[in-house]
């Protein structure tokens, strides 16, 4: 009883953030770009969606915190890509269009 009490707890947890990752349009459009360009730079993310670049990183952070996105360092470059659970948003949000 109580272990499931903590795993509701948790799952709330988890869908608090996720919810807060999607809670603004610029973070909807960068999951959606990021998942029609797999692997991109936080430089083609802020070109391609017209954002400043200060604004992408601002917004992907929170998308990695809400375990939407990961980051992936190649030398200098920071390649960005969907989690699984990103990949999961995704696809509910393409059932809404």
């Amino acid at each position: 009883m109580v272990y499931n009490k903590i795993m509701k707890k948790k799952i709330v947890k988890r869908l608090e953030r996720i919810f807060k990752g999607v809670g603004q349009q610029k973070r909807v459009r960068i999951i959606d770009f990021i998942a029609r360009e797999n692997n991109t730079t936080l430089w083609q993310i802020s070109q391609g969606l017209d954002i400043e670049f200060r604004n992408a990183s601002h917004h992907t952070e929170i998308l990695e915190k809400a375990g939407l996105i990961e980051k992936n360092y190649v030398g200098k470059s920071v390649m960005h890509f969907l989690t699984p659970y990103g990949e999961k948003v995704y696809e509910f949000m393409k059932t809404l269009k």
